[in-house]
């Protein structure tokens, strides 16, 4: 029976209900379809996407990348001017972290990096339909709005060149690459300086850690010397300290006889002092006693003057 459903093919085995071997024999050419034409080979991955695979960095997502391009293509004007990019890159980050995918600038340039080196080579196909770039009119927007910035400052700045549209797409897609190499160059000569400068540090941390080792070794080796000058210049310390508290003693010694001496002295000049004062003051009395007598003979003097002077003129007139 199955000889009579399938004519074209050849069946071995004992019966049909046993096990049997299919063989196709007698395939009617018209029935193969041509084969389909062998798609251009891809560009070798760079470094950094080596690194990436290597590294377990997972795939983006259609939707991941559409968000990207999107972020992208915002921020196109700025990355058309600055010098340096990696601000730039972290802000694009900053905007898928707002969508809901985590990526790290570094991630968000490799991805830009692998885009454009697929937009690159659909460029190089004539047909369209060879095309295998899914994000193809993405990137041709980005690039060709860019483009229509650049004519419209040529034409405000009357510097117009006669070119054509794909010769102006190629070159600002060199160009492109030529800033993203040159960024990437300038990090990975940063990243180097940096190396340097902590391999320096290290290097210093460990010869003074050398260093002081080999101190702590000598150090034990004359452990006992050590302890005996010590010894010593703690005995020379109590000695020069005892004679400093001697010395101390008789100048404070020496001080307490000064004052006491001069203590006395002044308690002489006063004593003599007041001495001379009570002198005066005696003096001062007898001399104002006498004035008084002095004062008091003389008014009886008069007085008496005075009296006879009276007594003499009522007895003439009498």
């Amino acid at each position: 029976m199955a000889h009579h459903l399938y004519p074209h093919l050849h069946f071995h085995g004992v019966d049909d209900a046993s096990y049997y071997e299919l063989n196709v024999v007698d395939v009617d050419p018209p029935l193969l379809q041509p084969p389909p034409p062998p798609l251009p080979p891809l560009p070798p991955p760079r470094p950094h996407e080596r690194e990436a695979a290597a590294s377990g960095v997972p795939q983006w997502s259609h939707a991941e990348t559409a968000e990207f391009l999107a972020a992208r293509a915002e921020l196109d004007r700025s990355f058309a001017a600055a010098k340096r990019n990696k601000p730039l890159w972290e802000a694009v980050s900053a905007r898928l972290r707002l969508k809901g995918f985590a990526r790290t600038p570094d991630q968000c340039k490799s991805k830009w990096k692998n885009l454009l080196t697929r937009f690159k080579g659909s460029e190089a196909m004539e047909q369209e339909s060879e095309r295998q770039f899914p994000f193809y009119e993405e990137m041709r927007r980005i690039f060709s709005y860019r483009m229509e910035r650049l004519l419209a400052f040529e034409k405000s700045s009357a510097k117009k060149k006669k070119k054509t549209k794909g010769k102006e797409l190629e070159e600002e897609l060199e160009e492109e690459e030529e800033k993203e190499e040159k960024e990437e160059e300038e990090e990975e000569e940063e990243e180097e300086e940096r190396r340097k400068r902590s391999t320096n540090i290290k290097n210093k941390k460990k010869r003074r850690w050398r260093r002081k080792r080999k101190g702590a070794g000598a150090g034990a080796g004359a452990g006992a010397g050590v302890v005996e000058e010590v010894e010593g210049a703690l005995r020379e310390l109590m000695r020069r300290q005892a004679e400093m508290e001697e010395r101390w003693m008789e100048a404070a010694e020496a001080r307490e006889a000064e004052r006491r001496e001069k203590e006395g002295e002044w308690r002489r000049a006063m004593a003599n002092l007041w001495e001379e004062r009570l002198a005066m003051e005696r003096r001062w009395r007898q001399h104002d006693e006498e004035r008084r007598a002095r004062a008091e003979a003389r008014a009886e003097r008069q007085h008496a003057l005075v009296s006879a002077l009276l007594a003499k003129f009522q007895g003439e007139g009498s």
